[in-house]
Formats: structure tokens, sequence, C-alpha cells
């Protein structure tokens, strides 16, 4: 596409690169709606630094906290933008939807294990390594991953698809449950999104969910695993 508008760029790295920035994936291709997305917010940047060449004082803004934004508006002759001062709304953040609860499942794994001891330290994460199928865009999958806090053995280190882990993390603790035949007495998790998760399940397994700030024996666990992965 430069080439064919006949732009050349001289020197490393001059060429200009677009790439496509998500949580969870590579950098990756432009798809052709980010494409045009883009091409509006550099129209608009060229708009507001050639300005700001004149006055340098213009992107001072008048209240804290507001950041001059550039609105579009429609019109007969297609958008018309304007300038504002706007406060970024706050982060919101996705709301986790428990999946539902097998009543018989649960019943079953508290019938034939009804001993709890120790500690299951339980977390998901990034996995350091790409995946995905050839031609698209590699991803790196979540791992889902549970260490018995005093021994510090890896009882579950399983991958679930790209985006988010809801799918997997619950149905990860009956499976570990089931295969193991023992039920800790309490589960520690470090992230919000996982206390959510568990806790239609916990209570009914009669174990104490607990939100804690670090998990240690987890944590010494994924660096082992982080560095024998990326030898």
């Amino acid at each position: 596409m430069i080439k064919t508008l006949g732009l050349k760029f001289r020197g490393r790295h001059a060429w200009p690169l677009f790439r496509s920035y998500r949580p969870g994936y590579q950098p990756w291709y432009l798809t052709s709606e980010e494409a045009r997305y883009l091409t509006l917010a550099l129209h608009q940047a060229i708009d507001v630094a050639l300005r700001f060449q004149d006055d340098p004082d213009m992107l001072t803004p008048p209240v804290e906290n507001q950041y001059l934004v550039r609105v579009p508006e429609k019109s007969k002759g297609g958008l018309h933008w304007k300038d504002e001062w706007l406060e970024p709304r706050p982060l919101e953040r996705a709301e986790i939807v428990p999946e539902p609860v097998d009543a018989n499942r649960l019943q079953r794994i508290n019938k034939t294990m009804p001993q709890r001891r120790g500690v299951w330290e339980f977390d998901f994460f990034y996995s350091p390594m790409a995946g995905g199928d050839r031609g698209e865009r590699p991803y790196y999958p979540y791992v889902i991953f549970c260490v018995e806090q005093d021994s510090g053995f890896i009882l579950a280190c399983d991958l679930a698809e790209a985006g988010e882990p809801v799918s997997g993390f619950a149905e990860n603790l009956l499976r570990l449950a089931e295969r193991a035949k023992f039920l800790p007495q309490e589960i520690w998790v470090r992230r919000e999104e996982a206390y959510k998760l568990l806790e239609p399940i916990a209570p009914r397994l009669e174990i104490e969910l607990r939100n804690v700030k670090r998990l240690t024996a987890l944590e010494q666990a994924q660096a082992g695993m982080f560095q024998f992965l990326m030898r």
C-alpha cells in the first residue's frame, strides 16, 4: 500500500509498521475495521498536531483530569469534528457470570470424599508460549494452575481457550477433586475473577474460599515452569 502511494522512507526502521494489539494475542495484521478506525485517528491527530505548532498551550486542560478529545458529529456532508475537553470514564470490568452448577455432581463428590485436608492455591495466567493454527493469529492460552500449599506439588496444569478462562476454571476444580480423590480445607486465590468463579461451588463442597494477595507456593511453581519453557 505504501509503495502504491509512491511514498519512500530512508533510514533503518523508517518504514511505518501498523499492528493490531489485543490482550492474550500476538501483534497481528490490521483488520479492515481497524484500518478504517486508524485512518480516522490519524487524520484527527494530524489536525491537532498542526494546530499545536501554532499554539503550544492548546493541550493544557482547563480542569484537572480532562483531556482534549476530537468528537464527531453527523451531518449531511458526513462527519464533522469538534474539540471537547472530557474526563475519562471509570474502567468498567467485564461481569463474571459463573457457569451453572451440577448439584448431583457436587453431592456425589461430597459423599465420596468426606475428609478435607490442606490448602490448594488456585490461579490462572497467560502461558509464555503462543499457540494457534497456522496462518491464524497466534494467541497465548490461559494456564489454569493449582498447587498444594505445604508440599508445593502441582495438582493441575491445564490450558484454556483464547480469551477468558471462565468456561474452564470451575470445571477444572471439579475434575481435580474427582481425580485426586480428596478435597482441601481451603482454596486460596488472588484474583477477584477467580473468587467469583469458585464462589458458588466452594461452600457446597464445604471448602473455605479465601482471596489473598500472594500465592507463594503457586508463584514459585509458576516461575519454575516459565524457566523450563523459555530455555
